[in-house]
């Protein structure tokens, strides 16, 4: 997912987001244990999105709180 469609999601929404994230990496993670997985290029990808949705997360509350 790009940053720039993160950008757009609200607090609420990008929570949604990473859990929706995580669930994936989970099952690409369990695809790997079971040899099923045959690009194992897309849990990179799965882990730096995760990490990307994390960190517009925390910008945004800090904005937020300091708003206040």
């Amino acid at each position: 997912m790009k940053t720039s469609e993160l950008r757009l999601k609200d607090v609420d929404g990008l929570k949604t987001e990473v859990k929706a994230l995580q669930k994936a990496h989970f099952g690409l993670r369990m695809q790997k244990a079971t040899q099923q997985l045959s690009n194992t290029a897309t849990l990179r990808s799965a882990r730096r999105d995760i990490a990307r949705a994390k960190t517009i997360l925390v910008e945004k509350q800090v904005a937020s709180n300091t708003a206040k």
